[in-house]
């Protein structure tokens, strides 16, 4: 398996951005298609975005489309979230994920998890 750690959470004003990155190691980073979920207090893990082995597809959860861009640096082993126009409901607990195929939303599909990191949103 390969083995994920999340950083670059914090806290931010409504309206600001930030990037999460999640480093890679133990594997070969490109054999993997890759996701990021969040999980905010006393709600089930949600679908945020996932991105192809190479990076050139992507894919997003409705409401976080056109606010939130993933994607990838294998030279680097490095997944991306940047996160724009933030909103206190994006508040949560996010996690990168892998997995052995690229599309699924399903939390379930993805074999490798981070530990997550907290961003949280002030209005």
């Amino acid at each position: 398996q390969v083995q994920l750690v999340e950083s670059g959470g914090g806290l931010v004003q409504a309206g600001g951005s930030l990037r999460l990155s999640c480093a890679a190691s133990g594997r070969t980073f490109s054999n993997y298609a890759m996701g990021w979920f969040r999980q905010a207090p006393e709600k089930e893990r949600e679908f945020v975005a996932a991105i192809s082995y190479s990076g050139d597809m992507t894919y997003y959860a409705g409401s976080m489309k056109g606010r939130f861009t993933i994607s990838r640096d294998n030279s680097k082993n490095t997944l991306y979230l940047q996160m724009d126009s933030l909103k206190p409901e994006d508040t949560a607990v996010y996690y990168c994920a892998a997995s052995n195929r690229y599309g699924f939303s399903h939390s379930s599909q993805y074999h490798s998890w981070g530990q997550g990191t907290q961003v949280t949103v002030s209005s």
